[in-house]
């Protein structure tokens, strides 16, 4: 056999992939239903990715479940979203905690119903000693509140002299975000076709590479991760860099 026949491909690095889940109340609206019953549909497609992610390379998942400003949506769909993060739990995490996922939720826990708080504390405990897979939930989430709680936290040690503002890094502010010691997501895909971020992981995206695909959550599933990581793995990443031209460096 030649050399080259015994050569393997190498492996991937584990991935960080963050999901924008958008179109559950499309998918509702397409088929003469409310909007809210949607998101029942939506959950399914969250157990069906976490269940595949694993196999297909990926170790840390972060979903965008509930922005800062989806407060702003009618009552009733946001008592749903509320009450299906309950269910979620509720139902899930023995399972969860059981196969060695370590929930993490993001986002501001200020302002939210008792009861979710309480939800929210408990997943995150009941899993904290697991490290076989890292799911991230951003919950009452927004981009520039995190960066802005960050800058707050440094300005704190700041104006307590525990910190110079010269000495202030990217390092330091990433690390008071709330995805702090968590990889910058290799990948960011968004659903439903949109092409937007909306306000997702705005620090963290810097160089992830971007896959938008034109299917509405509750439809999606492994096939759909695995076309975004395909398309992922086929590109060059260059964080800022550029690979140098050999006819134009040599004149």
């Amino acid at each position: 056999m030649a050399a080259s026949d015994q050569q393997q491909a190498a492996p991937h690095a584990p991935l960080h992939v963050a999901i924008v889940m958008d179109g559950n109340g499309r998918w509702a609206k397409r088929r003469g239903l409310p909007r809210q019953v949607g998101h029942p549909k939506g959950v399914d497609a969250i157990r069906r990715v976490v269940e595949a992610a694993p196999a297909q390379g990926v170790r840390w998942l972060t979903l965008y479940a509930f922005s800062t400003e989806n407060w702003r949506r009618p009552a009733g769909e946001v008592a749903e979203v509320m009450r299906l993060l309950k269910l979620y739990v509720n139902s899930d995490l023995e399972k969860l905690a059981r196969e060695g996922v370590k929930v993490r939720i993001l986002g501001r826990r200020a302002g939210l119903p008792p009861d979710v708080a309480e939800i929210v504390e408990r997943a995150e405990r009941q899993t904290a000693h697991n490290d076989r897979f890292f799911l991230q939930v951003a919950f009452n989430y927004g981009g520039r509140a995190d960066i802005v709680d960050a800058a707050k936290a440094l300005a704190a040690e700041v104006a307590a002299g525990r910190l110079s503002p010269d000495a202030i890094t990217e390092d330091q502010l990433g690390a008071v975000l709330s995805t702090g010691g968590v990889p910058d997501p290799d990948l960011v895909i968004r659903t439903s076709g949109e092409q937007r971020l909306s306000n997702f992981l705005l620090w963290e995206s810097a160089y992830s590479e971007l896959v938008f695909q034109d299917v509405l959550w509750p439809d999606y599933g492994a096939d759909h991760l695995r076309a975004a990581i395909e398309e992922f793995h086929k590109r060059e990443r260059r964080y800022g860099g550029a690979v140098a031209d050999n006819v134009l460096a040599t004149g």
